[in-house]
């Protein structure tokens, strides 16, 4: 069984994703490279899972996951934030054709255990809880009953509930669900969804 993190991850793009996944459960953002330079909504994203449950920041170790990193701290500065360093492994990445320009392995290519290791000598909490389980213990079919999902107004519902969380409206249907469970239980969802929108 993967361990649990509580904290969100933060990580540059996709393929750090995947191989965050692999190692442990966790809810992981993308900072889609340098697009985070300009997206307010998905730093405004971090700054709610911050405040939340705290987040991990897992770059590159080379410049230009330095510079993201640094954005980050600047970005979300006060907030409950912790930073997990990859180590300088030599190497590239199997999908890519030669080495970085820096000739280190990126999150997406070094092995499990190095990404546990970080994130453990980060301070990241691992939980004992059933990998299963989500946090806020939000489902799918509590999307469903509360017509968040599976109705012909769903879209309208959702986008109105990611207002009023001040989440980005590009956030799907899944990652919604994932966010939600991350910020509150679902007893506060059903509160939030009959309160209607503010």
């Amino acid at each position: 069984m993967k361990p649990r993190v509580r904290e969100a991850l933060v990580v540059e793009g996709r393929y750090d994703k995947n191989t965050v996944l692999q190692a442990v459960d966790a809810l992981v953002v993308e900072t889609n490279g340098f697009g985070v330079f300009s997206d307010r909504e998905r730093v405004e994203l971090i700054r709610a899972l911050a405040r939340a449950r705290g987040v991990v920041v897992l770059t590159d170790p080379d410049s230009a996951g330095f510079l993201i990193r640094n954005r980050l701290k600047g970005s979300l500065a006060g907030e409950n934030v912790k930073h997990a360093y990859i180590p300088d492994i030599p190497g590239k990445e199997r999908r890519k054709a030669a080495p970085s320009k820096e000739g280190k392995l990126g999150v997406e290519g070094v092995p499990g255990e190095v990404i546990v290791d970080a994130l453990r000598r980060a301070g990241a909490t691992f939980e004992k809880e059933n990998a299963a389980e989500r946090t806020g213990g939000v489902t799918k079919y509590d999307f469903y009953a509360l017509g968040l999902s599976g109705r012909p107004d769903s879209e309208k519902r959702r986008a109105e509930l990611k207002r009023g969380l001040d989440l980005p409206e590009r956030l799907t249907a899944n990652a919604l669900l994932d966010v939600v469970n991350a910020l509150m239980t679902r007893e506060e969802l059903e509160r939030l969804i009959e309160a209607g929108p503010q």
